[in-house]
């Protein structure tokens, strides 16, 4: 779970998140990004990973024209777009919407996890997130009544994921029924042992040198 922005799904937040993902992964350009097709994705992405060209001076009288973003050939970005029929999902069609389709593709056949394109594992997080956030679990009494509390366990249940709970499917085969448990953070070489809630919640977060 790279980023975090509790809040209404707005265009502001959505900003927000897309700079900060650029920013905890050290402006890299990602093999692809992939989202649902809501539009506030694309500009934040293409204004965060764009390149600005200011045109040139025309030389005639008016207003000169404003510098604008335009999507450098490395950037990669599909949207998933599902079709509903009596609740249930009928059809799920990709779209490139930056980058190569032939680019897009060859990153996915690459991929260790993914065969299609689609946004299954942050909707199968946003259940694991209902189950360990009993705040966010639908129809209940145990619904945040204060915001302040809501924002702080939010990034707590999303951010201790990373470093305290084991996920099976990152697990490592070593020997006859033997695996190691691992956790995202060992997974992406953040971390070397599965961290104990107390351990990682005492960590200090400025270290004193």
């Amino acid at each position: 779970m790279l980023s975090v922005v509790p809040g209404k799904r707005t265009a502001e937040h959505t900003a927000a998140l897309v700079k900060d993902v650029h920013a905890r992964t050290g402006g890299r350009m990602m093999d692809r990004l992939v989202s649902d097709a809501y539009p506030a994705y694309q500009t934040a992405i293409l204004h965060t990973y764009g390149e600005t060209v200011t045109p040139p001076h025309t030389g005639k009288p008016g207003r000169p024209q404003k510098p604008y973003p335009v999507a450098p050939e490395a950037l990669r970005y599909a949207t998933v777009h599902k079709t509903r029929a009596k609740g249930r999902v009928v059809n799920v069609a990709l779209r490139v919407v930056f980058g190569e389709a032939e680019a897009i593709n060859a990153a996915l056949a690459a991929s260790l996890v993914r065969t299609t394109m689609n946004t299954a594992f942050v909707e199968r997080h946003h259940g694991t997130e209902r189950n360990r956030h009993g705040r966010k679990i639908r129809k209940t009494y145990g619904f945040s009544k204060d915001w302040q509390v809501h924002n702080a366990v939010t990034y707590f249940t999303m951010y201790s994921y990373n470093f305290c709970g084991p996920v099976r499917t990152l697990r490592i085969h070593r020997a006859e029924g033997q695996w190691q448990q691992r956790t995202p953070a060992m997974a992406a070489g953040l971390a070397d042992h599965v961290w104990s809630l107390a351990a990682w919640l005492t960590f200090p977060v400025v270290q004193l040198k």
